[in-house]
Order: C-alpha cells, then structure tokens, then sequence
C-alpha cells in the first residue's frame, strides 16, 4: 500500500512549482494590463517572467489559464467570498445595502487592473469568453444575493433592483469617478451606497 504522506522533497517541489506559477501570473498581468490581452504572446509573459518559453507552457497551457489564476488571486486578496458572508450576516436592511457598496469598491480598488484586463479579453476565442462568462457568472451572483437578502424591504421589484446594482459595477463607472476624475475609493463608496439606499429602500429617513 504506497503512502499518502508527502515528502519533504516533493513539498518543497510543489512549493516552488506554485511560486513560479505566481510570478508568471504576476508577470503576465503586468503585460495584460500595459499592452492589453490579445496583444501579449506567451514569448513576451515569459521574457517578462525571467523564465523559458518551456516553463511558461509547463505552468500554462494558454493565457486563459493565466487569467483564471490572475482573477482568483484578486479575489482572493478582497476577500471577496468572505465580506459578502459578512453582509449577508448583517440584521439591518440599510446596512446591507450599503455593505454592497463596500464590496463592490473594495472589489475594484484592490485592483482595477484585473477588471479592466477582463473586459478587454471579453473578445477573445470560445474557451476564454466561456471563462469571462463563468466569473462574471459569479460575479453577478453574489451581487444579486445581497439584493435579494432585502427583497421584503425594496421599494422597487426585485429584477429592477438588482439590475440597477449591477448597472452600477459596470466598471465604466468605477473608472469614470476614480480613474478619470480622481476621485478616492472611499467618496465613490460613500457616493454609491447613498444611492442605493435611495434607489432601492426609498428615503432612508
């Protein structure tokens, strides 16, 4: 019967085949974001990397795989999955609401790179708009949960409050307020929630 136990050596293997894993996402975001997704070859990820063209194929089969890493990653630093938990955990109507002002801005602010990188791959062949599909899939799921949550106190149907939510995420909007016009992550918090208290719950007076 051969062992389930790891060995040091193949640990510390994983360990490294993880790290490098890492810098070539790294690497590649940085390309994504600079020269846009369509326009960056597996050669270039991998000159920006400091590795082979061999060990790039090795970790990456194609450049989808890449930004399935790169989003979860993202994901993973928001801490996307454990904040909406918390505001779907919270008693008050108004509170909840304004708790999903606060993950969509922590969401995009930690980085924006990434959400500008998915859109512009939107474009791309079969398997990587399946892919974008699938986050946005994801996305759009816990937007419309946290709407959901408040339904019995909306002053509009369902459907409409959560289309307005999502209308808002449109990244146009992020980068309309924070990019271009300069405005910090917490006015465009404060400026959202305050909408969505009155688009959705009425006059919160």
């Amino acid at each position: 019967m051969e062992s389930d136990v790891k060995t040091p050596g193949s640990s510390y293997r994983q360990e490294q085949a993880t790290a490098t894993r890492v810098r070539i996402a790294e690497a590649a975001q940085r390309l994504f974001a600079r020269d846009g997704y369509a326009a960056t070859s597996m050669d270039a990820i991998a000159k920006e990397a400091g590795v082979g063209n061999r060990t790039v194929y090795a970790a990456f089969g194609a450049k989808r795989e890449m930004l399935n890493l790169i989003c979860e990653r993202w994901l993973e630093r928001a801490d996307a999955r454990g904040r909406a938990r918390a505001i779907l955990g919270e008693p008050d109507p108004v509170t909840r609401v304004r708790g999903a002002a606060t993950w969509l801005t922590v969401l995009y602010s930690t980085d924006f790179d990434v959400v500008l990188i998915l859109d512009s791959a939107i474009d791309e062949d079969a398997d990587t708009r399946a892919l974008l599909r699938t986050k946005l899939r994801g996305r759009n799921r816990v937007m419309d949960e946290i709407v959901a949550s408040v339904a019995k106190d909306l002053v509009l149907p369902l459907a409409d409050a959560q289309a307005i939510y999502r209308a808002f995420a449109a990244p146009g909007v992020y980068g309309a307020l924070v990019v271009d016009s300069g405005w910090e992550p917490e006015r465009f918090e404060q400026w959202l929630a305050g909408m969505l208290v009155t688009q959705l719950l009425g006059d919160p007076a």
